[in-house]
């Protein structure tokens, strides 16, 4: 099955930080932009960032800007997602996905989830 695997979530105090993983699962990551989303109960899902499939170039929504991190190391077929200075409402299950061009469309190869809870 082709899909991505999320892992990295949980638990966190305000302040804190997290390191979450997308792993490519059944194909080749090297081709690919990939993007980060989450959703919260309640919420509609919010593209947090995105990375090209060569690196160079990177997108993330206004909230996350200086606190989050994108990054991919093709050779282990995953991409990263650095959160720090994390905040309750970071609190959502994460997912990433195929990103053509990071335009938001045609997705593809939804995870599972990891889910981040950001509380004291």
């Amino acid at each position: 099955q082709l899909q991505f695997v999320e892992s990295g979530g949980g638990v966190v105090q305000p302040g804190g930080s997290l390191i979450l993983s997308c792993a490519a699962s059944g194909f080749i990551l090297d081709y690919y932009a990939v993007s980060w989303f989450r959703q919260s109960p309640g919420k509609g899902r919010e593209r947090v960032s995105c990375i090209s499939d060569n690196a160079r170039n990177t997108v993330y929504t206004g909230s996350v800007k200086g606190r989050f991190t994108i990054s991919r190391d093709n050779a282990k077929n995953t991409v990263y997602l650095q959160m720090n200075s994390l905040k309750p409402e970071d609190t959502a299950v994460y997912y990433c996905a195929s990103d053509p061009n990071c335009a938001g469309q045609g997705l593809d190869y939804w995870g599972q989830g990891t889910q981040v809870t950001v509380s004291s």
